[in-house]
């Protein structure tokens, strides 16, 4: 009787850990950090990616929303964000919904959003965008 008590505990267990294993299928949730930065990734005042103020600050284009599950809060202006990253236009209202981020506005420096699934879509790559110039 205790060696069917074993086997049954080992056959849940083996289940248990079959079940967690294909919850790990790579679309899980993940923590983003964003900033504000131009267009080779170097990190500028938030007030350029707030498109409340008459098209980013008054400041005009030229500023993206980087955002990568590698970054982390506390990267000063004039810093260059780690390579890996994707962008997106500052006032881009669709993928701001889609990372969870308000459709308008300020965006502080170095938010991070925490279940973001997956990569994100459709931002442009950081490698690609440093390649051109």
């Amino acid at each position: 009787m205790s060696s069917r008590s074993v086997a049954l505990t080992s056959t849940f267990l083996l289940l248990a850990a079959g079940g967690a294993a294909a919850c790990d299928n790579g679309d899980d949730y993940q923590d983003e950090g964003f900033y504000c930065a131009d267009e080779n990734g170097t990190i500028v005042d938030e007030d350029y990616c707030d498109d409340d103020n008459d098209g980013g600050g008054g400041f005009g284009g030229g500023f993206f929303i980087w955002h990568s599950t590698s970054y982390r809060s506390g990267y000063p202006i004039g810093s260059r964000l780690p390579a890996g990253g994707q962008r997106f236009a500052y006032n881009d209202k669709a993928s701001r919904s889609r990372f969870g981020l308000p459709s308008s506005g300020r965006i502080s420096n170095g938010t991070v959003k925490t279940s973001v699934v997956g990569k994100g879509g459709s931002g442009t790559s950081g490698k690609s965008s440093r390649s051109g110039g």
